[in-house]
């Protein structure tokens, strides 16, 4: 099963099942106060607030995340999310209640899937810096003079560990921790970037519950693209979804003035 479907079924199941809070960064280490503009996405399916996705703070008002994680939420009825940037969920997590947007041009089944949300926050954030957006085709042009080969991105989000094997069943290690890794550069194509998670090479990466969170560029803090899919063993390929493309602007510009 790719794995856009497993991060898909994972989060239906934490809505059906009401689980503990969907988990972190594959390879990596805490993100302390590292990228507080990066949060989770919560919903109640009944049972409390659950963190079921990743996204990012890009306007005092509007969280980015994925296409995927609002239509899990909306298919179980939920017309509500909230949001937390606190870098550890265990408890008491400070919560910004706002509306789900999802992108028109969301669909699975096209090349583009254009598989990207916001969640319009009721009120905005104070204290916290946004996050910035790439300028247009700005990956384009980086790869037409071939200035992609060497780039870093940074993955942040609260989702699952790296796969733990030995004592039985392999499994996948839990945190309510806000973690971040670092990603080599693989590939591209018109709407996706794809990063290297390989440990073997000195990569980190991204995991079940890190859908919808950001893939910083190197250091800095423009989002390059947000995770979407991957390996089902989160083990070798973070693909995300580009935010410099015509089509994650033509749908971001309803909410912000683009760079």
């Amino acid at each position: 099963m790719p794995r856009n479907m497993l991060i898909c079924a994972q989060t239906l199941g934490i809505l059906l099942l009401a689980i503990a809070p969907a988990q972190a960064i594959t390879y990596g280490e805490p993100d302390g106060n590292g990228h507080p503009n990066v949060g989770a996405m919560m919903v109640d399916a009944g049972r409390g607030l659950r963190a079921i996705c990743s996204g990012t703070l890009i306007s005092p008002k509007i969280f980015l995340t994925a296409a995927h994680c609002i239509e899990a939420a909306e298919s179980r009825g939920i017309t509500q999310a909230f949001v937390s940037f606190d870098s550890d969920l265990t408890e008491g997590a400070t919560r910004f209640p706002g509306k789900m947007h999802i992108n028109p041009g969301y669909n699975k089944s096209q090349s583009d899937t254009g598989d990207i949300g916001v969640i319009e926050l009721d009120q905005p954030v104070t204290g916290i810096t946004p996050a910035q957006l790439p300028t247009a085709g700005f990956f384009d042009q980086e790869a037409a003079k071939n200035g992609l080969k060497d780039k870093k991105f940074t993955a942040v989000g609260y989702g699952s560990l790296e796969r733990q094997v030995g004592g039985g069943q392999p499994s996948f290690g839990r945190s309510n921790l806000r973690m971040v890794s670092t990603s080599s550069f693989s590939a591209i194509n018109p709407t996706v970037l794809r990063m290297s998670q390989n440990p073997a090479t000195g990569d980190g990466g991204a995991c079940f519950g890190d859908s919808g969170g950001p893939n910083f560029l190197g250091a800095t803090n423009v989002v390059a693209a947000i995770t979407v899919s991957g390996d089902s063993v989160c083990r070798a390929t973070n693909v995300t979804y580009r935010l410099d493309t015509e089509s994650a602007r033509n749908f971001l510009k309803n909410y912000m003035t683009l760079p």
